[in-house]
Parts: C-alpha cells; structure tokens; sequence
C-alpha cells in the first residue's frame, strides 16, 4: 500500500497518466481514509462515466443504467457498479418486459417450448429456470455463461432460461444493484438526490433447486458508505449493517469498498469454502407486491419453494456474487 503521506501526490500523478480514466471529484481523500483497516480497496466520490447507458426502454422509460471508472487509494481503477457482460452475453428470453411489450398474465402465457436450450452437457437433462432480479444478473452454470438479463436497471423485468447439464452440477450468479450515482451506490429516489437502493435475488429451476439460504454469496461492491470505522469482517462475511442507508441530498463525497472478484469464481472446481451462506429476505423486504413481472409469477417462485437472496447487506451491497452446488 502507498504510505498515507505520498498518497495523493501519487493519486494526481496516477490521474494525469490515466487522463480520461480518472474520477471527476477532486482526487485527494478525506483522513479518516487512513483509519480504515479492512481487507477493501477503498474509493470516494463520483466516477467518471466512460458509458452513459447501456439500455433505452423501447416503451416508456426506464433509469439510465451507465458504467464509470473511479480510482482507489493506491491507484487501482475499478469498474462501477461492476464488469458485466451485457452488450456482449447471450440474453435471457424475457418472461414479463414492459420496454418491449412482454406483458403476460401468467405463465400460461409463455411460449416455453419455444426457450432456446444453452448445452453444457449434450446427454445432459434439459432444466429450466425463472429469474428475477433487481436489478440484474448473468448465469453461470459451470463456469459456462448461459445469459444475462436484458433490462440492466429498471423497469423490473422476469426472465426464463434453459440448459443442459449433468448432475452434479455449479450455478453462479453474478448480481448487481445498479447506480444512477456511479461509484456512489445511490440513485435520486424517496425525495433524495443520493438514496441507496437495494437488491434481491430469486430463482427456481425445474429439477427442484431453489434459491434459499444454502446458496452462498459474497459481497464485492458496498456503498454509499459515509462513516468508514461502520465497516468490518467476521467469518468470511463483509459487513455493513452498522452504516446508515438513509438517503441525503449531499452524498456525492461517499466512500465505496471494493473487492477484487476472483477471475475462476464462476468455475465448478472454483474454492468458495471461505464465503459465507446467503442471507434470506422476504416478499415484503424487497418489496415485489406492486411488481408484475414478478407477482404473474409467483408460482414459479416463491410459490415453487424460492427465497429472496442477497449478501447481509441488501441495500448498500451492490455487487455480490452468488453460488450453489446441486448434487
């Protein structure tokens, strides 16, 4: 780590070298920074948008879903809210989207025979899965990305996939609670310019797994964070559930913690005996009552056995990545 005295002369000599990769706030971080002992990379401020959206509602509105690049303490670019693969990624075949017109009533509604299959194993079985996620999310299932979710924001959508596969088999998850205050973890919301919002991840698949608190999920991205001593670690668990989530109209010198996502997470054999279960949430916590994507089929989740899931922090954890092990 850069000794505490050198750092912001090397933060403004890092930004000139990085030009158009530097944050847009002034680069020198408060002193309490220094107090921080955690195993985070520690940032503060907006980033710098290098992606002003990645997604236009075809049918009404949606939030500005953009990408920003925002440096630590010691240099380190990192990728806000998180690297993702949506312009790229295969995407999941929408169960209800209101951008383009998806609007079923039921599952009933659904062409499901009509779902392309992902193949991981040729004589494997053929399961599907129901997704929903606030606010996105790409599947894995060993280590193969399947699909991503096609609206990165909102509106909130609901998505049907299907694959091949042979037991035993790994699901990873990555989910993102997207920023309209990049770096910042905080969308205008609630009467607030700087709210942060939350998560909240359920799923079901046909071969009986569900989403509950026997899948694991670590968290790689928490803000806003304002009180920096609020943050801590115990038994694989990043914590926060000691800092405030109310919103401000003043948050734009908030602090982000950021951890570095290991490059095999999603692979079969990838190690996570270290990361701590998934915290259940209910309907109400994540607030999906009012949510049509989501209640036209609530058969397939929480009607199928399902539980919302996050890390321990639903609010301020905006990256965690999610893992279960069918046998």
């Amino acid at each position: 780590m850069i000794p505490a005295d050198n750092r912001v002369i090397a933060l403004s000599s890092i930004a000139l070298l990085l030009a158009g990769c530097s944050q847009t706030a002034d680069l020198t971080f408060s002193e309490s920074i220094n107090d921080y002992n955690g195993s985070a990379s520690i940032t503060q401020g907006l980033a710098n948008t290098v992606k002003a959206n990645l997604f236009v509602c075809k049918n009404g509105r949606s939030r500005v879903a953009g990408i920003g690049e925002v440096i630590d303490v010691d240099g380190k670019v990192w990728i806000v809210p998180a690297e993702n693969h949506f312009t790229t990624a295969t995407k999941a075949i929408d169960l209800y989207e209101e951008c383009n017109n998806i609007t079923p009533q039921g599952i009933a509604d659904v062409e499901e025979d009509s779902v392309p299959v992902a193949v991981i194993d040729a004589d494997g079985e053929e399961i599907t899965g129901y997704i929903f996620a606030d606010n996105y999310f790409e599947l894995y299932i060993n280590g193969q990305l399947v699909a991503v979710d096609t609206v990165p924001f909102t509106p909130f959508n609901s998505s049907i996939v299907k694959f091949k596969v042979n037991k035993p088999y790994t699901i990873a998850v990555k989910v993102i609670d997207w920023e309209e205050n990049l770096g910042l973890g905080t969308e205008d919301n609630r009467g607030k310019a700087y709210h942060p919002g939350d998560g909240g991840f359920i799923a079901s698949f046909s071969d009986g797994t569900v989403t509950g608190s026997n899948w694991q999920a670590q968290t790689f991205y928490t803000a806003p964070i304002y009180d920096l001593s609020c943050l801590s670690e115990a038994d694989g668990k990043r914590l926060s559930d000691t800092c405030t989530t109310e919103g401000t109209d003043n948050g734009e010198n908030a602090y982000a913690a950021h951890w570095e996502t290991p490059s095999s997470w999603m692979n079969q054999e990838f190690d996570a005996s270290s990361w701590p279960q998934a915290t259940q949430y209910s309907e109400d916590e994540i607030g999906v009552n009012n949510k049509k994507s989501y209640m036209n089929f609530i058969e397939k989740f929480s009607g199928a056995g399902a539980n919302f899931i996050w890390s321990t922090n639903v609010v301020l954890d905006n990256e965690v990545l999610l893992r279960y092990e069918v046998k």
